[in-house]
């Protein structure tokens, strides 16, 4: 607030009226008029952005946003192969977790089937003991079928190379060419995954000269 302005007037000889004998006149303090000139620039509070630098951040903001949700979408969909893998692992460890223990049992039934083969006809006690052994058989085979394990049928059966191994040719006129003439050990599969290839004879043209790996049909 301005402090009070002195107006010194000066008389002639005789002190005008309502006027002090010092001459001085105190007034009251007036208001500083306004300068005119250029407008002044808009005063914002301190803190508060323009609608510009607004924009801007709200831009930024929006890319910040798609890279963290196509980010997210990685990642999610990342995840979820990953449980579709690990759910397969696990149903293949659930079905061929016992294929090695298994396969050595196989064995066990090879010997089994050659003792009933080479006890031909028994009579007597042998009858006995090739019942026995029949028995024992087929609890093997009923084993292994509640654990998914299956014989290949090879017999008659055109040569597959992924179910059959070969192991000599025979000529042979009553089977077309490349057909399982006989079936030297039995295949096996386990849950349709091959457990053990059959070894087999393979029919060839009667036309064949036969050779150390050749027999007649």
């Amino acid at each position: 607030m301005s402090e009070p302005r002195k107006i010194k007037v000066v008389a002639d000889e005789e002190e005008a009226p309502g006027i002090p004998a010092n001459g001085s006149i105190e007034t009251a303090p007036t208001a500083e008029a306004p300068v005119r000139g250029e407008p002044d620039a808009e005063v914002r509070p301190p803190g508060e952005m323009s609608l510009n630098e607004l924009q801007a951040k709200l831009a930024a903001k929006e890319i910040e946003y798609k890279e963290t949700f196509d980010r997210l979408l990685r990642v999610t969909a990342e995840f979820e192969n990953y449980k579709k893998r690990m759910s397969r692992e696990l149903e293949d460890f659930r079905k061929y977790a016992n294929q090695s223990l298994l396969k050595e049992m196989l064995s066990v039934v090879d010997h089994i089937e050659l003792a009933i083969q080479a006890a031909g006809c028994p009579s007597g006690e042998e009858t006995s003991l090739i019942e026995g052994l029949n028995l024992t058989l087929k609890e093997f085979l009923r084993i292994l079928e509640k654990f998914k394990v299956k014989p290949i049928e090879a017999v008659g059966q055109p040569f597959n190379p992924q179910m059959h191994e070969a192991i000599m040719q025979e000529a042979c006129d009553r089977l077309p060419e490349n057909t399982v003439v006989r079936e030297m050990q039995k295949g096996y599969t386990i849950n349709d995954r091959l457990l053990r290839p059959s070894l087999v004879v393979v029919a060839a043209p009667r036309s064949m000269q036969p050779d150390s790996t050749s027999s007649a049909c």
